[in-house]
């Protein structure tokens, strides 16, 4: 399975100058410039990002608006609990991008309870720590793609495109 390697990163100094990866994005900007007033309109579904790194979101993120998809945010497994169920029936999005490490509630009991609320949301797991027992795990409990930080801008677009048209073929 060769998304357990690591390719291309995304990289750029962090906004503190620790040297930590993070938040620019190498993209030729005729590849993916797509300007306010039509991302609305040709959205290609929305994406729920959940990592407790800030950077890691605000990225993903980019990356994602810039290939045509909403986002939505959550810092931790415990704020996507809260706001999956303070919508409840009215919660819609096509695809989850979800840390493992993170704190309150981690990934694991995250996908747990995503699976019983929204069992038919396509979930990609994003994590800095690779685990080849782990992902095999990860996959049996439904979790459709699993991407080592950072992730190759092209690659996590193509993560996020396989995972909703397998999400509509059922």
């Amino acid at each position: 399975m060769n998304r357990l390697k690591r390719g291309e990163p995304i990289r750029g100094d962090s906004p503190g100058g620790d040297g930590g990866v993070q938040c620019r994005m190498n993209m030729g900007m005729s590849d993916h410039l797509v300007t306010n007033a039509t991302r609305a309109s040709m959205s290609l579904g929305k994406v729920f990002i959940i990592d407790d790194e800030v950077h890691v979101r605000k990225t993903v993120g980019l990356a994602l608006k810039q290939g045509g998809y909403e986002v939505l945010e959550a810092a931790d497994g415990e704020e996507a609990i809260a706001t999956i169920q303070s919508s409840s029936a009215s919660f819609s999005v096509q695809a989850i991008i979800c840390d493992l490490a993170m704190p309150k509630v981690n990934g694991h009991d995250l996908i747990a309870f995503v699976r019983v609320k929204l069992p038919s949301v396509p979930i990609i797991v994003l994590t800095g720590y690779p685990d080849v027992q782990g992902a095999a795990s990860l996959f049996n409990q439904g979790v459709v793609d699993y991407l080592i930080k950072p992730p190759q801008v092209q690659t996590l677009l193509d993560a996020v495109k396989r995972a909703i048209k397998e999400q509509a073929v059922f």
